[in-house]
């Protein structure tokens, strides 16, 4: 199985995800599971059959938050020396030329992608046009409403 980069911020998320499903989630479905069965008939019984349900995600998401942090491979950005070229974990200072309105993004993993914190994925179009980057650079963007040209001003390993 390949490694995934995640930062350490992104990997504390999961660890508290991965807890609080161990050890709050898991334990309330099954007390769940228990009452439902002291109804009687389980052939009729919905608050059996939307406990078992619940019960099937939260061991689905256990098992692929384990997966997750089983294959990651964890980026600090406070450690990273990339003589200022844009790199995974890295948070990058963007001008779009044709507003002139200023961004700054941190370039995260998968998991971890939340546009409104200004965390974008690796995968994503702007981050791909930017990796290898450094400032002063301009970097075309292919966004849904066309091409965006943005010019790096500042990376930063924070």
């Amino acid at each position: 199985m390949s490694t995934v980069p995640i930062t350490k911020l992104g990997a504390e998320m999961l660890k508290q995800e991965l807890v609080r499903l161990k050890t709050k989630e898991r334990p309330a479905v099954i007390n769940a599971i228990a009452e439902a069965r002291a109804h009687g008939d389980l052939s009729e019984n919905a608050e059996y059959d939307a406990a078992k349900e619940k019960q099937s995600f939260i061991e689905g998401r256990i098992a692929d938050l384990e997966g997750k942090l089983g294959s990651s491979l964890i980026v600090d950005p406070a450690t990273l020396n990339a003589e200022g070229r844009v790199v995974f974990a890295s948070t990058v200072d963007l001008e779009n030329l044709e507003t002139g309105e200023k961004v700054t993004y941190q370039i995260v993993g998968l998991d971890e992608a939340d546009v409104k914190a200004a965390k974008v994925s690796i995968t994503s179009p702007i981050a791909r046009a930017m990796i290898g980057k450094s400032a002063g650079d301009v970097v075309v963007v292919e966004a849904p409403s066309g091409l965006c040209e943005y010019e790096i001003l500042d990376v930063r390993y924070v």
